[in-house]
């Protein structure tokens, strides 16, 4: 019986076909996003399966999204801007010595540069440690 509980665990640890399955939904979704937010959203997906490989892609109310041990940790879409954004699952651990610290989860831009970029590698290396 234990054997078996290890098992599924380790198979569930696995990439499998449900990972490739979401990668293509989120990159059809992208493929649908308006010029020059397109760019931006392929850019974004290189940044975050590059800075955490860990978080399996997929879609999240329409959104890519991209998630740890099935909880979507991070997401991004376009409205008038292309939003980046964190969910209550991704690590926001506070400074010590600020237990009420007000911290940011979203972020919007218009463009992606290189410090942008750098900044976004960061935000989604921590939130998925």
């Amino acid at each position: 019986m234990e054997q078996e509980r290890n098992a599924k665990k380790q198979a569930a640890r696995k990439p499998g076909p449900e990972k490739a399955d979401g990668e293509a939904a989120v990159l059809a979704k992208i493929a649908e996003m308006p010029a020059p937010y397109r760019d931006m959203g392929e850019r974004l997906h290189e940044i975050i399966t590059k800075s955490a490989p860990e978080l399996a892609p997929r879609l999240w109310y329409g959104m890519p999204a991209y998630a740890k041990d099935g909880k979507v940790v991070c997401f991004f879409r376009v409205d008038k801007y292309m939003t980046f954004g964190l969910t209550e699952d991704a690590n926001l651990s506070r400074e010590e010595g600020a237990p009420h610290q007000l911290m940011a989860s979203s972020w919007f831009f218009t463009a992606l540069d290189d410090a942008t970029e750098a900044r976004l590698a960061d935000i989604v290396r921590k939130a998925a440690s």
